[in-house]
């Protein structure tokens, strides 16, 4: 999904990792290491230039710190997997609109992040089942 061969908004991504992620890594996140990670990120981003796909990792830290208990009660249930899947849609609507075509959505450079969009997809709809 970072590769260049797509042309989706990877801001995208955050609150779909957020929500499809592990009990055992937003615990993590949620509690005292999330909170040091997260703040030793604001100072390397406040000294240094991170690029857009690393900055990635540290937006969701962030959104699923200062996520309130309502949206992260939505994990795991037919809601939650009801946003991933619209998430996932919008993600593979954009890709395959922005390229053009399906014959280039598959050509050398694109086509692995045409699986990964599908496999994301594929994914999402598998929740909801």
């Amino acid at each position: 999904m970072l590769s260049k061969g797509t042309a989706i908004q990877k801001s995208f991504l955050v609150p779909l990792f957020a929500l499809q992620a592990p009990a055992s890594i937003v615990s993590w996140v949620k509690g005292e290491y999330g909170a040091w990670t997260a703040f030793f990120a604001l100072l390397v981003r406040l000294f240094y230039f991170i690029p857009g796909e690393l900055e990635l990792p540290f937006m969701a830290i962030l959104l699923l710190i200062v996520a309130p208990y309502q949206a992260m009660s939505l994990r795991g249930t037919q809601g939650g997997a009801a946003i991933s899947l619209g998430i996932a849609a919008y993600l593979a609507f954009q890709h395959f609109s922005r390229l053009g075509s399906l014959q280039r959505a598959f050509d050398q450079g694109s086509a692995i992040a045409s699986f990964a969009v599908m496999c994301i997809a594929a994914a999402a709809g598998l929740l909801i089942i």
